[in-house]
């Protein structure tokens, strides 16, 4: 199906795949970033550095299914369901590899793009990233619980679902860590009065966490990261999940990781620039992954043991510059 603009943007289009709109920013030319989103977020989380970004690559934003304008039906919103949707909507853009970089939610989403589809993965770069640790925060784990659905009905209903919203953006100018998110927090909130997003946030958050936190990990995978660069983005401030996970990402063996000590949850938002000229310096620096499939082969077999001197290596593409 040919792409047409959402709500007069030029940047924002729409493709229908398995009968469900598929909405996604597009900016940018030369290799493809596919930036994905967290929980109740949607591709306006990435407002801040798609046009800095867009000076070096082909941006693809989209709106998850359940979330934003994409459709929100009674489907699959497991990461492997979201993985696929990603394989699907790449294929009917006629992109063949991309460097994909996922926040929170996003992170999962990402790193099990990458194990599924490795012959499509360049390089990898999470953003407070979930599993790499239980720790979550209690609001997140609440929505585990039964009832959490009813509950959040009545929380986001029309009366008061403004004033606490407001109230959250007011808070959120105040100085200190605890407060740093609210403005992000507000704009979810207010997102989950939409009966559908409800449903698709509610189904996604049982199928990684339980009340007690996080059950989805990718560190024993995270072996396989030897063949791919990986670079991990956390703020020192994030109390939805803490930066401490970082310390685990070097089990994913070929990773970086650089934590903002001025930023929360969303260090993409919080300090733009900064991040743009990461991401730009890593894909500069880090040749893209070339798949072989015997190396995948010998690592799954071997796991961790297995060392790449055995298999020959393929020669390397060239970096953004």
């Amino acid at each position: 199906m040919v792409a047409r603009t959402v709500q007069e943007d030029p940047d924002v289009h729409c493709e229908v795949i398995h009968g469900y709109r598929r909405v996604y920013r597009r900016r940018g030319t030369g290799p493809v970033l596919l930036l994905l989103h967290g929980l109740g977020c949607d591709s306006s989380t990435w407002a801040s550095v798609i046009d800095r970004l867009a000076e070096y690559f082909t941006v693809i934003a989209p709106d998850l299914l359940g979330h934003g304008d994409s459709d929100k039906p009674d489907a699959d919103y497991s990461l492997g369901g979201y993985a696929n949707g990603m394989r699907d909507l790449l294929t009917v853009l006629g992109i063949d590899k991309v460097t994909v970089v996922g926040h929170s939610f996003g992170g999962g989403v990402a790193m099990q793009f990458a194990y599924q589809f490795p012959e499509r993965t360049e390089r990898v770069v999470l953003v407070a990233p979930g599993g790499l640790g239980r720790d979550v925060t209690p609001l997140i784990r609440m929505l585990t619980l039964p009832g959490s659905g009813a509950a959040l009905s009545v929380a986001t209903a029309r009366p008061w679902r403004r004033p606490v919203a407001d109230a959250m953006r007011t808070l959120s100018r105040l100085p200190g860590p605890l407060f740093r998110d609210l403005g992000e927090v507000a704009d979810i909130y207010v997102k989950l009065a939409d009966p559908g997003q409800r449903k698709a946030v509610l189904r996604l958050s049982s199928t990684v966490m339980d009340w007690r936190g996080q059950y989805v990990t990718m560190t024993d995978r995270a072996y396989l990261a030897r063949l791919m660069p990986v670079l991990v983005v956390w703020g020192a401030q994030d109390h939805v999940i803490p930066a401490e996970h970082a310390e685990n990402a070097p089990a994913l063996v070929n990773s970086e990781v650089r934590v903002f000590e001025d930023s929360g949850h969303f260090p993409h938002r919080d300090e733009p620039d900064r991040f743009s000229d990461l991401v730009i310096e890593f894909c500069a620096s880090k040749p893209p992954a070339q798949y072989h499939r015997g190396r995948w082969r010998a690592l799954l077999r071997r796991g961790d043991q297995f060392a790449l001197d055995t298999v020959p290596r393929e020669s390397s593409g060239s970096a953004v510059s």
